[in-house]
């Protein structure tokens, strides 16, 4: 596993974390503690150190599994959540954004958790409006001051929001999470030079653009059921694998996995810190920490761990 400094907040971070939504049973499957344990033991041994999971990834469900996974050993860990929303329902939300609810809602994660400290409590997809709130950071910095959380950061809805990043560091915000992978390089252009002039470690999240540069799915596939992805208009689905076609076709070099390709690709450009692949076993959590051994992902970058 290679490591890299997760911007100026000093953590060392492995360059593969652990996404955790499909933990809260929206992706098609639902997980036991014992599995969750498994891969994130696993995950462990394998040198990830990374875990990004949300109070709304079920009603706290998933957070209640990373907890029961983590808790044991939780110093060795680097937990990122997320505040913002409320679960009510199969991808259904009630956004919650006072100061009041953001605080009932942090005390609730760390229950969950099992655990005194959040390293990264990140501002969750939220609007403008809502970002904009004086008294939900001043209560924030408080909660950091009372050594409830490590470092504060913030989950873009749109990867073009450059309004929420330039106001990072005035929020005291240090990280920045955001959908980015070889489908999907808006943040490239206004969003990374944000993050580099100010020192933000970036979390790349979807790397795999919800499978599609998995490479498993080809032009046709339909997602139907509790898959979150049945909800996307197929016109956009289909137009998506066509252009995963052509890029393993142009792009990919013979003889490495699409997937492990697609990680790595993500984890070149020098303002991307590590990339969270969500995982449904642990044969696939074993997967995604060997993209870390491609040569795309060198030891030279320039928040590499020296």
């Amino acid at each position: 596993m290679k490591y890299r400094k997760l911007g100026k907040t000093g953590l060392k971070v492995s360059v593969i974390g652990i996404g955790t939504w499909q933990f809260g049973g929206e992706w098609g499957k639902d997980f036991s503690q014992r599995e969750v344990d498994a891969m994130i033991g696993r995950g462990k041994e394998l040198g990830i150190n990374l875990i990004d999971t949300a109070e709304c990834y079920g009603d706290h469900l998933s957070e209640e599994l990373v907890g029961g996974a983590t808790s044991r050993e939780r110093d060795q860990w680097v937990i990122a959540t997320k505040f913002g929303h409320k679960f009510s329902g199969h991808a259904s939300r009630v956004q919650l954004w006072t100061a009041d609810d953001i605080k009932k809602q942090l005390e609730d994660s760390l229950k969950a958790l099992r655990t005194d400290y959040i390293d990264v409590y990140q501002f969750h997809s939220g609007s403008d409006d809502s970002f904009q709130q004086d008294d939900v950071w001043t209560m924030l910095d408080k909660q950091v001051q009372a050594g409830k959380i490590r470092h504060l950061g913030i989950s873009i809805g749109s990867n073009d929001n450059l309004l929420q990043t330039e106001n990072a560091s005035r929020v005291n915000a240090e990280v920045i999470q955001v959908v980015y992978n070889r489908i999907d390089r808006k943040p490239e252009e206004r969003v990374f030079p944000s993050c580099e002039r100010q020192n933000l470690g970036v979390l790349a999240r979807v790397p795999l653009a919800s499978g599609f540069l998995s490479g498993k799915y080809k032009p046709g596939a339909v997602f139907s059921g509790q898959d979150v992805r049945a909800n996307r208009a197929q016109e956009t689905v289909l137009a998506q694998l066509k252009q995963v076609e052509e890029i393993a076709r142009t792009e990919v070099p013979e003889g490495i996995d699409m997937a492990q390709w697609a990680l790595a690709w993500c984890l070149k450009h020098p303002a991307v810190t590590s990339v969270i692949p969500g995982c449904k076993s642990v044969e696939q959590v074993e997967f995604n920490a060997k993209a870390a051994d491609l040569d795309m992902v060198s030891s030279h970058h320039p928040q590499a761990w020296v």
